[in-house]
């Protein structure tokens, strides 16, 4: 009962603030605010979480998404009736129909902080009613978000596609292991990049096709008391089919790379495994060779016994070894040499010629 008691005495982890996030006992929420005319009303500010979800009225279920453990790496787009939550790449904020909230990286690396400035100055100049006229205010802000997130996507998709080419130029003019752990390196931070960016397009996808969702993004004419319903939304549709476009393409992009990468590995495999058969035949000629100089050396030992033997009574006996052990030093070789070349010539089957033209003949 005890333990129970002080369970609940533990405040939830803030969604928006690393500090919040290592430290449980700080309860408090540190956010910017834009106003309807994209002016930033607080900058910085730390609000209370309890008093957070009571001035955006929302649920703790509606924030738990965003606490969790490596969030970043899970998008998510939630909708009620008056906010729209978002958790996409280092963006975090929510919606309203004439304010946004941008909720502050605290202890994040320095491109996460530059990100996090780049998409500030992105809503501020959105959200101003003269820079895109017609637009309602909450469709002014998604456009900020999906513009600041496929930019990210695009500029990391550079990157990757920039280092992937450098290292397999290098590995056309030479291969070493240097390389190589480069390479496997740089594949996997590609297949990191490529989930990261289909999950963002399939969550896309997803809300695209659930009419639900899109009625919800409609928050001005929620908060006028005329909620959307319906199939009509198609100005909305139109704004993130774009982006899905957009990432879409991405995806196909990175997906062309890795499917480089694996073509470039498969020859590199192949390259090794060709110098790897000819250090073998080398090995083996080597040992033909030794073979061959064995009885060389035999023939030459025997005649060098202190034994009576009909060679030494004649004139030419010491020519006669020396033809015979290189006639036999020859023949060795040459049987030897054509074994190895028999082995050596093989097709795609896994057959000899000369067996594949002993099984044609059989065949017909």
């Amino acid at each position: 009962m005890l333990l129970s008691k002080s369970l609940w005495r533990i405040p939830l982890r803030s969604f928006c603030s690393t500090s919040a996030t290592k430290s449980p006992k700080n309860p408090n929420i540190r956010c910017t605010i834009f106003s309807s005319t994209g002016d930033i009303v607080a900058h910085g500010k730390e609000v209370r979480r309890s008093q957070f979800m009571e001035e955006f009225h929302l649920a703790p279920r509606d924030l738990r998404k965003f606490s969790r453990p490596h969030s970043q790496m899970v998008p998510s787009l939630h909708t009620r009736s008056h906010v729209v939550l978002f958790n996409i790449l280092d963006v975090r904020a929510l919606v309203q129909h004439d304010r946004v909230v941008l909720f502050d990286l605290v202890g994040s690396r320095s491109f996460e902080s530059y990100s996090h400035s780049q998409l500030t100055k992105a809503l501020s100049y959105n959200l101003r009613e003269e820079n895109l006229p017609g637009m309602p205010f909450e469709f002014r802000a998604f456009e900020a978000i999906f513009e600041h997130v496929t930019s990210n996507l695009r500029t990391e998709m550079k990157v990757h596609t920039t280092v992937t080419q450098n290292i397999l130029r290098g590995l056309e003019d030479h291969v070493d292991t240097v390389k190589l752990r480069y390479l496997l390196t740089q594949s996997k931070k590609v297949f990191q990049f490529q989930q990261k960016a289909t999950l963002i397009r399939d969550h896309v996808e997803d809300t695209l096709d659930r009419d639900d969702y899109l009625n919800g993004l409609y928050l001005s004419d929620s908060a006028a008391g005329r909620p959307h319903t319906g199939t009509d939304h198609d100005e909305v549709e139109m704004l993130f089919e774009s982006y899905y476009n957009t990432c879409d393409e991405v995806v196909q992009t990175v997906a062309n790379l890795r499917s480089q990468i694996k073509t470039s590995e498969e020859i590199i495999n192949v390259v090794l495994d060709s110098n790897r058969n000819e250090l073998m035949m080398l090995r083996h000629k080597f040992s033909v060779g030794l073979l061959s100089m064995g009885v060389v050396l035999y023939i030459a030992a025997v005649y060098g016994m202190n034994l009576e033997n009909f060679i030494e009574e004649n004139d030419g006996g010491f020519e006669f070894a020396v033809i015979l052990s290189f006639s036999l030093l020859a023949v060795v070789a040459v049987i030897s040499l054509r074994s190895l070349r028999r082995v050596q010539k093989v097709t795609m089957t896994g057959l000899a010629r000369e067996d594949v033209r002993m099984v044609r003949q059989k065949v017909k």
